[in-house]
């Protein structure tokens, strides 16, 4: 057993001389007599002695509630949490043009970035024994959400990630970079990216081929999915009084480089065309390699000061129930 608040144990040294006190201020006599002579043959009765001695049940009153106070607990045996997983960090491409509306949800047209996050959290559900990050980019990337167990934590940073939150642009290179950075402590024995983008490098400070490269050092695959329609795709584009239109545009994926980037590190490279096949490449990589992973638990302890608590109320019940009945005073 363990206190909390082991400071508080200091005030059990003023119970000796709370005793002293009133034990010396007991033996005032309550009448004078002149001579002893009166009251020598006098025996004290067991009502006489409990009285006197009431001062004993009033100091383990004291001492109970004083350990009470202090908080005693029993510290529980420490638990680890172990899973089987694998560490991976979700790269979104969030620039401009993942606003083409070649996608479908529930027979209804949605733009590439909408149907992409309700894909990827639904992967994020069957992946309950991962550890999963998350960077978005555009023409730069930002940390969505650090490698973490708590899904619904990570989902619900997922539902903030929009188009036009840093500037424009899709810099591949300085995502694949900052996901590294995630991943260069994990001891996970299988790290990976997934990748997704619909564009071609064309901005950060890190080349996409440097970038790959040093995933390969660290051991880390990068699966790169490129997501978007052959051809023209409807693109949602301003007319001159401001209103919302729609003409068909082609945008260009740079898939030679997506492939070299997963041939580098390990990794495989998907085209997402529709909904339906970017499902099936998350479900492909949904049958990765599980690694073993050891997570300590906080350690935590049993509170028992009510158990102290109760006997200094017992005692303090039992102690004004003689003064109130047998051992009761005429003043």
């Amino acid at each position: 057993m363990v206190f909390k608040d082991f400071w508080v144990l200091i005030l059990l040294l003023l119970i000796a001389p709370y005793l002293i006190f009133f034990k010396k201020k007991d033996r005032t006599a309550a009448i004078n007599f002149s001579s002893r002579s009166f009251i020598g043959n006098l025996k004290s009765g067991l009502r006489i002695k409990l009285y006197k001695n009431l001062i004993f049940l009033r100091a383990l009153v004291l001492i109970f509630f004083i350990l009470a106070l202090a908080r005693p607990q029993v510290p529980l045996a420490p638990q680890r949490i172990s899973k089987k997983g694998i560490d991976m960090v979700l790269a979104l491409d969030t620039s401009t043009s993942m606003e083409a509306l070649d996608f479908q949800i529930d027979n209804k047209r949605q733009n590439r970035l909408y149907a992409v996050k309700q894909v990827v959290d639904d992967f994020i559900a069957s992946r309950s024994n991962d550890r999963i990050g998350m960077i978005a980019f555009a023409g730069r990337p930002y940390i969505v959400c650090p490698l973490t167990f708590d899904h619904s934590w990570l989902t619900g940073n997922l539902e903030r990630v929009q188009i036009g939150m840093v500037e424009d642009g899709t810099a591949i290179g300085s995502a694949i970079a900052a996901a590294l950075n995630r991943l260069k402590n994990s001891a996970a024995k299988t790290k990976i990216i997934i990748l997704l983008t619909d564009g071609r490098n064309n901005a950060g400070k890190i080349s996409p081929q440097t970038a790959a490269e040093a995933a390969k050092a660290l051991k880390v695959k990068v699966y790169t999915i490129g997501a978007g329609s052959v051809g023209p795709v409807p693109y949602p584009v301003k007319d001159l009084f401001g209103n919302t239109a729609y003409q068909n545009v082609e945008i260009d994926l740079d898939e030679e480089l997506l492939k070299e980037i997963a041939q580098v590190t390990g990794g495989r490279y998907f085209r997402a065309t529709d909904t339906a096949t970017l499902k099936k490449i998350y479900e492909q990589i949904d049958k990765l390699e599980k690694t073993p992973f050891k997570q300590a638990a906080f350690s935590s302890y049993k509170e028992n000061f009510e158990i102290f608590l109760l006997w200094g109320l017992g005692i303090l019940l039992f102690e004004q129930l003689l003064v109130n009945t047998i051992l009761l005073g005429i003043p």
